[in-house]
């Protein structure tokens, strides 16, 4: 029954040690797990000590869906901690930074 799971079309599975981390600004990395193709897509994005996104992050088209996997992230207003999940209104923005640096699951539903 299990080859019948991962024989269904469309269903995948990838690992970060299998994807490679691209730059985006100086100290934030962003490695692409899934890309759906209406345009959704899955990311980890690595955020080092120190670092800031060097302009407003607008949700555009869709929302962004941010959950904390490790360390403290911070949006331009304030902390959340490991375990937060946030919910990032499309047209919404925020500044992502962190002083401690963190690892960020990030989901666009709608690209």
């Amino acid at each position: 029954m299990s080859h019948e799971i991962l024989a269904q079309p469309g269903y995948t599975s990838t690992t970060t040690a299998e994807v490679r981390a691209r730059e985006l600004f100086p100290g934030i990395r962003i490695r692409p797990l899934w890309q759906s193709p209406t345009g959704a897509h899955a990311n980890v994005v690595e955020i080092d000590p120190g670092a800031t996104w060097p302009h407003r992050d607008v949700h555009r088209p869709g929302p962004e869906e941010v959950y904390v996997v490790a360390g403290t992230f911070n949006d331009g207003a304030r902390d959340y901690p490991e375990g937060t999940f946030l919910h990032a209104p499309a047209g919404s923005w925020h500044i992502p930074a962190s002083t401690s640096g963190c690892t960020l699951f990030v989901f666009y539903p709608e690209g």
